[in-house]
């Protein structure tokens, strides 16, 4: 096994507690403190980052087969970059109110960490 296989193993399993981490954050932390349509955003953040880190790790153990695949290396990159993309644009946006300074200019990357989740997609089956 090759550091790559390895990193992307290792960054999927890191991303992937996170997720937890912050899901239980939002659960226990901001529910009180957040409406039901911010936890609903909020939630929504931690499942997509919850299903491209396994994503992610997934890349790592195919990288196992085809060590010197390039294509499975930039899925893994386009998909940690969805995560801070979608997920992260989405964890601001439900807690704005509790931010004190404004970021509403995330609203647009949003969108953008899901095209570049479609094009992880893409060139995973591509590679």
């Amino acid at each position: 096994m090759n550091m790559t296989n390895i990193s992307f193993i290792r960054l999927g399993a890191v991303m992937g507690a996170l997720t937890v981490v912050i899901g239980a954050f939002g659960a226990h932390g901001l529910k009180p403190q957040l409406s039901e349509y911010q936890i609903d955003i909020f939630e929504k953040g931690v499942q997509y980052q919850f299903y491209h880190s396994l994503a992610i790790l997934i890349a790592g153990l195919l990288l196992q087969h085809a060590p010197g695949s390039k294509g499975l290396r930039q899925a893994g990159w386009l998909f940690l970059a969805g995560i801070l993309c979608f997920s992260g644009s989405l964890y601001l946006l439900a807690c704005r109110d509790l931010i004190p300074v404004p970021v509403g200019w995330v609203g647009p990357i949003t969108p953008i960490g899901g095209v570049l989740f479609i094009a992880g997609w893409l060139r995973m089956a591509w590679k």
